[in-house]
């Protein structure tokens, strides 16, 4: 593969990746890729671009939420039904390692586009997709997004309060999530060709991605036979975990085991909590939610959230304020860490956005990045590179 690498660096530099994706699964794996130093080239559709161009917040006319996800990207317009655009389409994957797309199962067959016909083709290129359902099973050819997978993959069942509606997950976990499965998918199959020379196709379902992050929930399913209900903030397993009012806010702790509780109980004055038969052991604890609940609420209550962040941090219990997003985005450890950077768009000036939370000790992690590209603007560039390196070859 001979394109010019990115300028990013990173360990896939080096790397070519073909972006066909549009809204938020497909662009979020893509966007990670080029964060880790792989040269993304976005394709749209001329005029129309990717739909979630017309998704906002938007500035002087442009939208934020594409700015942040297709950030560190290059753009280029080309119609897959035309015959020089898919000329110059072809070309791209000659040249390229990797082809993601997350169109509804079937569009890419429609186009000619079939993973059987691209692997005869292009030997050496991975092939990822991601969709509502996957390649196969009954359901693989509907249309989705983060709400029905959510919905599908059984998140919103189990959150929410107790007794509540069915409610969903306040990010777009199911899309976010396809696209981190997708990326580790693609590393996968990147690293599987290194030593094999064999590519392959990933193929990732948002619904597949739910099933996965039920973690627990499955488990307490498999053992009951009953499926999970929403229980807020509380835990299956574990008591005291849990968001608690204090006098003049909210802190979440979690005083998982037997030692944690003891300290906690004598942290707040009642050490002869402890030592209650009904909240004796972690599943006694569990047992007794609300018991403990009505013995320490009143006392959290009394104080406030600094008091008791004081008082309850620094030892072993996990405790900690609940912060807004303003708040998250201005907090010291996410500032060291890098955790907000920002992109100077030409329209829409210096934009924050979330940074990268995968750290490589040997790789740099700057606190800007390129913005996201405009529809179209290195179709021309790009092209000519293309010539160029036709040109090469030739000679």
């Amino acid at each position: 593969m001979t394109l010019k690498p990115s300028s990013v660096k990173g360990p896939l530099n080096g790397i070519t990746v073909i972006d066909l994706t549009h809204v938020l699964s497909g662009p979020y794996c893509t966007m990670l890729l080029a964060e880790l130093g792989a040269r993304v080239i976005k394709v749209e559709e001329p005029e129309k671009g990717d739909v979630a161009r017309q998704v906002g917040p938007f500035i002087n006319g442009k939208s934020a939420y594409f700015a942040t996800i297709n950030r560190g990207k290059e753009g280029m317009a080309l119609d897959l039904k035309q015959a020089n655009d898919r000329s110059i389409f072809e070309r791209l994957l000659e040249e390229a390692d990797v082809l993601v797309e997350n169109f509804t199962t079937g569009v890419m067959e429609k186009l000619g586009y079939a993973w059987e016909e691209l692997h005869a083709r292009y030997p050496g290129l991975v092939f990822a997709s991601i969709s509502g359902f996957g390649r196969n099973g009954p359901l693989a050819e509907t249309k989705s997004n983060d709400l029905i997978a959510q919905s599908m993959g059984g998140v919103m069942s189990v959150t929410g309060p107790p007794g509540g509606p069915p409610t969903r997950v306040g990010v777009a976990m199911a899309d976010m999530g396809a696209g981190i499965f997708a990326a580790t998918g693609i590393i996968s199959a990147l690293y599987h060709r290194s030593q094999t020379g064999e590519a392959t196709r990933v193929d990732i379902s948002m619904m597949d991605g739910q099933v996965a992050l039920l973690e627990h929930q499955m488990a307490r399913c498999a053992v009951s036979g009953e499926a999970p209900k929403p229980m807020g903030n509380k835990h299956s397993s574990l008591a005291p975990f849990d968001v608690y009012e204090t006098a003049d806010g909210q802190f979440a702790i979690a005083a998982a085991g037997d030692k944690n509780f003891m300290e906690f109980a004598a942290a707040i004055d009642r050490p002869d909590l402890a030592k209650d038969a009904r909240f004796s052991s972690i599943p006694d604890r569990v047992a007794n939610t609300q018991a403990l609940d009505a013995e320490i609420e009143p006392i959290i209550r009394s104080r406030s959230t600094s008091h008791w962040l004081e008082v309850l941090g620094g030892g072993e219990l996990r405790i900690a304020p609940v912060l807004n997003v303003a708040e998250v985005m201005d907090h010291s450890q996410t500032r060291a860490r890098n955790m907000v950077v920002t992109a100077d768009d030409p329209d829409m000036g210096e934009l924050k956005m979330p940074g990268n939370p995968i750290k490589i000790t040997q790789f740099p992690d700057p606190l800007t990045r390129k913005p996201a590209p405009d529809l179209g603007r290195d179709t021309e560039a790009v092209k000519a590179e293309l010539d160029h390196q036709m040109k090469e070859n030739i000679e």
